[in-house]
């Protein structure tokens, strides 16, 4: 697993053998940052939030290509090893802050809205639409911004999940992305 664009490009990301971390494929992370590029035209000065961040590959690919401040959370103790190497590896730790807790708990800690977030929970366990249901109770999207929620293709996700609703859903194997961004009302408002 390697950055694939940006300062950090070429950078070997560290991970881990077994089920417990499942990162992101390089080939899926490469699909998905081409089609929030064309969304957002630039992850220049960004701010990004990794949900499940297990290895940190999808906030440190956004780090690569621009983004200003990333925040990481995870409560595995190797995964914030991980991301902690991670973020060493590619030059990127002083631009990244590591929340070691669970994403339901962390996330009241949050105060100031990010322009993406990154949700790649455990499969099958229901978390997208609960994580981004109190995404919006605490209105952590900021104006414009975008949530990346993977999950396995066979899970049902919701359309409409509070002040969001599913603007694109893309399929790659056995993995299912879907992006959400702010509800045309909430837009107007």
């Amino acid at each position: 697993m390697r950055i694939i664009s940006g300062k950090a490009r070429g950078k070997q990301l560290a991970t881990v053998q077994g089920q417990e971390i499942r990162p992101t494929s390089d080939r899926v992370r490469e699909a998905l940052f081409s089609s929030l590029t064309c969304r957002l035209g630039s992850f220049e000065q960004l701010v990004i939030l990794d949900l499940f961040a297990g290895t940190g590959a999808l906030a440190l690919e956004a780090l690569s290509r621009g983004a200003g401040a990333a925040v990481l959370v995870d409560s595995g103790r190797q995964s914030q090893r991980l991301i902690e190497k991670n973020s060493q590896i590619c030059g990127l730790s002083s631009q990244c802050r590591l929340l070691a807790a669970p994403v339901d708990k962390a996330l009241p800690r949050l105060s100031r809205p990010f322009d993406v977030i990154f949700l790649d929970p455990p499969y099958r366990q229901g978390l997208v639409d609960h994580t981004i249901l109190q995404i919006s109770e605490l209105n952590l999207l900021a104006a414009g911004g975008v949530i990346c929620a993977e999950e396995d293709k066979g899970t049902l996700v919701s359309d409409l999940l509070g002040r969001y609703h599913r603007v694109d859903l893309k399929q790659y194997g056995s993995t299912a992305l879907h992006i959400f961004t702010h509800a045309p009302t909430e837009e107007a408002s």
